[in-house]
């Protein structure tokens, strides 16, 4: 298994909206899999992309069940990925896009593994997580979806609050003006703070600035084009943007 390769394949796949046969990557496990994150980020990177945020994977327990894995997984966010509130986001060249309600965290200080996490966040927000496989059909293997930078394809974030008790606060997904899906933030862990414990513990450390994206609130629904999306978490406020092309 080449790892640059497989990045090159991923990336390629990203830039032209063309997918690939997952399962047949010959990725062997999690530490191969971030090897090519790595390798697919710094090509991002290399084109003038930088890094804005941190995402995490698997946040819900019955999807870690599901998956058959006992850990969270995580990607990258780049300014690239951002959709400005409110705006216009062109989702035409994505393969099968799909998108989700979460919360997001800013840094103002340092997140560090064992501190106290919410000593470092500055602010809270709601969120919206646009995911875009770049495996056929979305079907692919752990280490398969890490490689992929576990599916990340754009973020909106909403208006920044002090941060509050973010536990089981109620959330919805909509499109159109209809509900699409609603759930509530302690489907992320049980709390989201314990995602932003998670966040530090596997990157190492975290510096300020960074947007954390604790992970889906709900479960994630497809994305057509021209479609409005809204997601609303009780205390938080909302946050929304509009599918099509010419953004």
């Amino acid at each position: 298994m080449n790892i640059k390769a497989l990045a090159e394949a991923l990336d390629s796949a990203a830039c032209e909206g063309r997918p690939l046969a997952g399962g047949g990557s010959g990725l062997k496990d999690a530490g191969e899999a971030y090897a090519v994150q790595e390798a697919l980020i710094a090509r991002r990177l290399a084109r003038g992309e930088r890094l804005t945020g941190f995402k995490l994977g698997f946040t819900s327990v019955a999807k870690m069940r599901q998956m058959g894995v006992s850990d969270l997984i995580h990607g990258r966010l780049t300014d690239r990925m951002e959709i400005p509130d409110g705006g216009r986001f062109d989702a035409s060249g994505l393969i099968h896009p799909r998108v989700e309600p979460e919360v997001a965290f800013l840094l103002g200080d340092t997140l560090r593994p064992g501190a106290d996490p919410m000593a470092a966040v500055a602010a809270v927000a709601p969120a919206l997580e646009v995911i875009d496989s770049r495996y056929d059909g979305f079907r692919f293997s752990l280490p398969e979806v890490i490689a992929d930078n576990t599916s990340a394809a754009g973020y909106a974030v909403g208006p920044w609050s002090a941060p509050g008790d973010l536990g089981n606060r109620g959330v919805l997904l909509e499109l159109d003006g209809r509900l699409a899906e609603a759930g509530s933030t302690a489907a992320i862990l049980g709390h989201p703070l314990r995602a932003l414990a998670a966040a530090a513990r596997l990157a190492g450390a975290l510096e300020p600035g960074t947007v954390i994206l604790a992970g889906a609130a709900t479960a994630s629904v497809p994305l057509p084009p021209g479609t409005h999306v809204r997601a609303t978490i009780a205390g938080l406020g909302s946050v929304r943007f509009t599918t099509g092309e010419g953004a």
